[in-house]
């Protein structure tokens, strides 16, 4: 975990309500008093930020009423054998969950449901409740060399599933480009946790990712099961997602971990993570998140912040250029950040640009 800063206090532990920079003076002590007011500054302002998130009133989510929809199929573990079954029974569940949403009067759910319904679709879960979670496939898992499993940040759920598909059909077309003769790809697609709103509570702690963190653990066993311990698995995470990722990281059986546009990690340092993956980071010089406060804060038993800032030198991640673009552009078609998150997944690792 990062440093913990008390809130309403000063660095040197003085009341931050009677703080003000020392005056005049350029000896080492007058300097010292400087650095500790700046910095204590700094750390109020980054206080005061993730307070707000935490105790916004998430109006994303209170805007949009839950929709109703079919409980979700229940089916075994999906093995290479069963997992064209797997595939039409969760396609069939998102045809129930269209019909459902438009009985119901919502347009929007009922074609985003029934996009995820069509025959070429290769659905691992489907749940049409409330925000909606989805695992999709692209690829033949069953024989895939390589494995890669995006996990997405807040604001993702069905009614905004198509832009996170998107992301993941451009790695899997870049995968297919690249990979060598012989070498065969899929990516998944894993929204499988109910992601935070932008503005909310949940955003800006680590209370989802826990909750998700043993389904992700469960995916990666199914992979394994599937595709067999010949395939290479990384995890790609993106801002929000990069807090699951970590959280699901201690011992999982996955040979790289990403982390994009992350706020942090609620570790100290990539081994605090206890991963037996290499550990790789990467922020865009457009990326908003750059500005977020690198700060973990005891607030009525639950922890605010993420801690230590995944691409500094201090945390220890294999960092990797990701080029001049913004929070939501790491998988855009021909960026730097996609061809070097491609290289990470084909375990070109030397080919990776720094």
């Amino acid at each position: 975990m990062g440093r913990r800063g008390g809130a309403g206090k000063t660095t040197d532990g003085g009341d931050a309500t009677t703080a003000s920079p020392p005056s005049g003076g350029a000896g080492p002590a007058e300097r010292r008093r400087t650095h500790r007011w700046r910095t204590g500054r700094w750390r109020r302002a980054g206080l005061a930020v993730l307070v707000a998130s935490a105790v916004a009133v998430p109006v994303a989510g209170a805007a949009r009423p839950r929709v109703p929809a079919p409980a979700p199929a229940v089916l075994a573990p999906p093995t290479a054998a069963t997992l064209e079954a797997a595939y039409a029974a969760h396609r069939a569940n998102a045809r129930e969950a269209a019909r459902t949403a438009a009985a119901h009067g919502d347009r929007r759910r009922a074609a985003a449901d029934r996009a995820l319904a069509a025959p070429s679709r290769q659905l691992l879960a489907f749940d049409g409740r409330g925000p909606g979670l989805v695992t999709e496939v692209l690829g033949d898992l069953a024989r895939a060399d390589r494995v890669a499993v995006l996990v997405p940040g807040s604001d993702t759920g069905i009614d905004t599933y198509g832009r996170f598909r998107a992301a993941a059909l451009a790695l899997h077309e870049r995968l297919a480009r690249q990979a060598p003769p012989g070498t065969r790809t899929a990516v998944v697609a894993w929204l499988g946790y109910e992601t935070p709103g932008t503005v909310g509570t949940a955003v800006a702690t680590t209370g989802r990712a826990e909750r998700a963190a043993p389904g992700l653990r469960e995916l990666v066993r199914d992979l394994r099961t599937v595709a067999g311990r010949r395939a290479r698995v990384s995890l790609l995470c993106h801002s929000y997602g990069s807090v699951v990722c970590a959280r699901a990281a201690a011992g999982l059986d996955v040979d790289d971990i990403a982390l994009v546009g992350s706020p942090g990690t609620g570790a100290g340092t990539a081994a605090g993570l206890r991963a037996r993956a290499r550990i790789w980071a990467a922020r865009g010089a457009g990326d908003w998140v750059e500005h977020v406060p690198h700060l973990a804060v005891d607030l009525f038993g639950t922890t605010v912040g993420f801690g230590a800032d995944p691409v500094s030198p201090a945390f220890g991640a294999r960092v990797f250029a990701a080029g001049d673009g913004g929070h939501s552009d790491y998988f855009d078609p021909g960026s730097a950040s996609l061809a070097n998150l491609t290289r990470i997944v084909l375990g070109e690792t030397g080919a990776v640009t720094r």
